[in-house]
This record gives C-alpha cells, structure tokens and sequence, in this order.
C-alpha cells in the first residue's frame, strides 16, 4: 500500500554532505517507524538509522553516529538523513524502509522498501 521513494543521493567529495529524502505514498505512513539501510557491492545490507513513528526515538549505527540525523516530516509523508563528514567508506546504495511497529536495526524487521539511491563519496 505504501510505496516509497528515494532520493538525494549523488557523487560528493570527501567531507561534504548530503541529504537523503524518502518520499511514501499511500496512507499509514505516520505510523510507520522509518530506517535506512546501505549496501555495498559485494558486502551485506548494513543498518544506517532508525527513527521511531513519533520521532522520540532514533538509533545509529556507530560507523555513522555523530555525522548523520534522521528525521521525518510525516506532514510530507517524508523521511530524511542528513549526512555530514561524509566518508569514502559510506559509498554504497541506501534504502530506506518501513515497518508497521518501533523501530529495529535488522533489515528482517521491515516490510518496505524503496528502491535505493546511489551514494558515491570519493577520496
């Protein structure tokens, strides 16, 4: 029923930033709690952030805590990831997903998913 949307992603140099947005359609989506995700070529999907539907909770991953925020704007149907001190270890494609429930840091635990945007960081 929920469909969502990815975008933001591109080519940055080291230590720029970026701002991921999420973009869901249909209805339910206030009650959703929103991640995103990140896979690289060859490497496992790897948990990101996490953001409760209230946004009272968020959760990060250690390789991003301190340079990434996670936000929502459920007025807009729209999650976001905001990006700083961008590294080229966080090239990889990023996912966002949904879940009907709180928010977890396994991809098993969401239903939904965009269908990725490519985020490229050079040295």
């Amino acid at each position: 029923q929920v469909q969502l949307v990815e975008s933001g992603g591109g080519l940055v140099q080291a230590g720029g930033s970026l701002r991921l947005s999420c973009a869901a359609s249909g209805r339910t989506f206030s009650s959703y709690a929103m991640a995103w995700f990140r896979q690289a070529p060859g490497q496992e999907r790897e948990f990101v952030a996490a953001i409760s539907w209230t946004s009272i909770s968020t959760y990060y991953a250690d390789s991003v805590k301190g340079r990434s925020t996670i936000s929502r704007d459920n007025a807009k149907n729209t999650v976001y990831l905001q990006m700083n001190s961008l590294k080229p270890e966080d090239t990889a494609v990023y996912y966002c997903a949904a879940r009907n429930g709180g928010p977890g840091t396994s991809d098993y635990d969401y239903s939904l998913w965009g269908q990725g945007t490519q985020v490229t960081v050079s040295s």
